[in-house]
């Protein structure tokens, strides 16, 4: 009978020690905080240099918080581990372990703790801390990025591309608007000079960006508690209450999930995992959350 719980208790020791092992794989880079909680000033004891240097000695590209990071850390910072230590309480020992946590606060791996019996701060920490470290040795890490990994760094590459042409978008509705409230009235596509206005090509529809309608307030929504469902019409939709009553029409552009609303002074877009509807009111940009269901 203890045969059988002991190879019971290894074998979930050894799945689990595979599974961290190859959770690690999948994250390019580790981010070392300045600082760790259980002491009081940025790299005290120079723990946190130390952090960095013994990642790099097991193989990981590590990276002390704000830092220049790389581009394509900049765009999915999903592809890095957040590293941390903590303290264990011990009466004359010293304890301290590594912790390694994805972008959503979700552990990837927590090492045995290192121990010191040192009186001095300064050399029981670090003692200890290279001790933990010692666990990093038989996970072998080598970047090995999963198709989902791979999938969000081109989803945020595109998201990034994506934002520039919306902020041109938001640019043309911001002098739209301006113009209106000057009282000149243009065609779309030209200034009140005549001159062309150089609108991206992604946002071309087939209905008038603006017109003297005035923006959405919170009186016309009541914003995410308010359930809109997209009804589709001809290039776009249609947002309706349970009336139902028809809030908002929309049209749609070559950006993924932004639309144009139909008569006023504003775009909507989605932004994380909500709706955004943004407009400007008397030349301030506003942004309301709605809850839409399509």
């Amino acid at each position: 009978m203890k045969t059988n719980i002991f190879t019971i208790l290894m074998t979930c020791f050894l799945i689990t020690s595979l599974f961290s092992q190859s959770s690690v794989n999948d994250y390019k880079y580790v981010i070392v905080p300045n600082k760790y909680d259980f002491l009081k000033e940025n790299d005290q004891y120079q723990l946190n240099s130390l952090s960095k240097f013994l990642f790099e000695k097991y193989g990981f590209t590590a990276l002390m918080q704000g830092s220049d990071y790389p581009q394509d850390l900049n765009s999915n910072r999903c592809l890095a581990m957040n590293a941390d230590v903590f303290k264990d309480s011990g009466m004359f020992t010293t304890k301290l372990k590594i912790i390694l946590n994805d972008c959503n606060d979700k552990l990837i791996y927590e090492s045995e703790i290192g121990t010191s019996r040192d009186k001095e701060y300064k050399v029981a920490y670090t003692k200890a801390l290279r001790n933990a470290f010692e666990s990093l040795e038989t996970v072998n890490y080598a970047y090995a990025p999963s198709d989902n990994a791979l999938a969000i760094s081109a989803t945020a590459g595109a998201a990034d591309s994506e934002s520039e042409e919306i902020k041109e978008l938001k640019q043309q509705i911001q002098q739209l608007e301006s113009e209106k409230n000057q009282g000149v009235v243009s065609s779309p596509g030209t200034s009140p000079s005549g001159a062309a206005i150089a609108v991206p090509a992604a946002a071309v529809t087939t209905a008038a960006v603006v017109n003297e309608s005035k923006a959405p307030t919170s009186s016309e929504t009541k914003g995410f508690n308010k359930v809109l469902y997209a009804q589709a019409i001809e290039n776009g939709y249609q947002l309706v209450d349970s009336t139902p009553k028809v809030l908002y029409k929309v049209r749609k552009t070559n950006l993924k999930d932004v639309f144009l609303v139909e008569g006023k002074s504003a775009i909507i877009f989605k932004k994380g995992d909500n709706w955004v509807v943004e407009f400007y009111e008397s030349n301030i940009l506003r942004q309301e959350v709605l809850n839409i269901k399509f």
